[in-house]
């Protein structure tokens, strides 16, 4: 008998599958206008434009994801911080992850540059706000700041085992969101930046679990599907010892309420697989690539005569 069978079953991950993601969508982009309507923002097309850059930046991402056969992909935007796409994958691949992010703020930053060229040209001031729109927020969304795009392409392009490496840059992508947002008096950078703060005390718990899961050779670098009975346990146990809030309720409730609970807390330890199959090559051009969205831009603005506008 094999070493694993003398540990109990895993109980099963009961995953939420996003029904009517389009519906969801569609209410969230009406909550995301009626915020700023409610706030005092009466420039309707102020308001089309923004909503025009996010939905083409977020239809990037989800187009890749779709492409790259992600599961589960939802868009949804949120009043005053912006919007998101997310989708799941049993195996990530470094190149496709790599493609998911960049599908998102280089369509915006070709569109911006073509709105600044033809509004210089033809003298239409819709079109130079609306390179601006394109271009700012888009290129905003390259820099090497977590959560954003140009986080997760720097976080990708490293080693992702080097946790705590991610932990110091989560950390440090937070208090420049913080400390910039009091800077330029921009309280949603600042509140967006604590709420990052929340989420590096969570990359904090769990590196700290990684860290003591290594020591008893645990292998955490799977999906919930491939984890093995033995390995779920000894998780189960180091997630409990961090979570005392969880051994309290399950103190209070039947097994087949808290195994539901327990295995998406162990499922939420697990570090998803990454196939880092890219070449040299490849990731040099993601790179040309990154640095050119923000050096032609300024460089078209430059030749157009624009900087100053």
């Amino acid at each position: 008998m094999e070493e694993f069978d003398f540990y109990p079953q895993k109980p099963e991950l009961v995953e939420s599958q996003s029904k009517g993601s389009m519906g969801r969508t569609v209410f969230s982009i009406f909550l995301f206008v009626i915020t700023f309507l409610m706030i005092g923002m009466e420039d309707i097309g102020l308001i089309v434009m923004l909503l025009t850059v996010l939905i083409i930046h977020e239809s990037g991402h989800f187009l890749a994801m779709k492409i790259f056969k992600y599961t589960d992909v939802r868009m949804l935007f949120i009043p005053l911080l912006g919007a998101f796409v997310q989708g799941k994958k049993e195996e990530y691949q470094q190149r496709q992850s790599l493609i998911v992010v960049l599908a998102g703020p280089i369509p915006g930053i070709i569109l911006g540059c073509f709105s600044m060229y033809y509004g210089a040209k033809f003298e239409v001031d819709f079109l130079k706000m609306l390179s601006l729109w394109f271009l700012g927020l888009n290129m905003l969304n390259l820099l090497p700041l977590d959560p954003l795009d140009g986080g997760q392409i720097l976080k990708l392009m490293i080693n992702r085992s080097q946790e705590l490496f991610q932990l110091i840059f989560s950390f440090i992508s937070s208090l420049i969101m913080i400390l910039g947002g009091w800077y330029y008096e921009l309280w949603v950078i600042v509140i967006f930046g604590f709420l990052m703060g929340l989420r590096v005390r969570a990359i904090q718990k769990n590196y700290q679990i990684h860290k003591e899961l290594d020591e008893e050779n645990v292998n955490f670098k799977t999906t919930y599907a491939h984890l093995s009975n033995k390995d779920f346990s000894t998780i189960k146990r180091v997630v409990i010892d961090y979570t005392p809030a969880l051994r309290t309720y399950m103190e209070q409730v039947s097994t087949e309420t808290i195994d539901p609970i327990v295995a998406d807390q162990v499922n939420n330890v697990l570090v998803s697989p990454l196939s880092r199959n890219t070449s040299i090559f490849f990731r040099t051009t993601v790179v040309l690539i990154w640095i050119s969205a923000f050096v032609f831009p300024v460089y078209l603005a430059h030749s157009l005569g624009l900087l100053k506008f």
